[in-house]
């Protein structure tokens, strides 16, 4: 989770937990690279607007590099969504709710589910 505003990434951080996932937190884009490459999540939620490094390049290096290319990407801005279709996996636009965190942990529990599921009847 990469986010430069403290009690947006805490809340993140907190729904997530709550949901059984671990987390780990960075306040900048720089910061949060360092986490991603050196213990590759399953899902990378990353603000678009940070300080130094933006989240749109976070996305890039984070596609780009193979420690990471599989992980799915979640941005999330006060941007326009629609300006952020095809930048990641999905958009999750502020101000969010926990519903939409909720939804967004069970689509990627589902999706791996499935994914299992497909690799097993081969």
């Amino acid at each position: 989770m990469i986010d430069d505003d403290q009690d947006v990434s805490a809340l993140l951080e907190r729904h997530f937990r709550e949901r059984g996932c671990p987390v780990a937190v960075a306040h900048s884009g720089e910061e949060g690279l360092g986490l991603a490459f050196a213990d590759p999540p399953d899902i990378a939620v990353v603000d678009v607007i940070l300080p130094g490094i933006d989240g749109r390049e976070v996305v890039r290096r984070l596609r780009a590099d193979d420690r990471t290319r599989r992980c799915r990407l979640v941005v999330t801005s006060v941007l326009d969504p629609e300006d952020l279709i095809g930048l990641a996996d999905e958009v999750l636009p502020k101000p969010f709710r926990q519903k939409a965190v909720v939804r967004l942990v069970d689509s990627y529990r589902s999706s791996v589910a499935q994914e299992s599921q497909e690799s097993q009847e081969e």
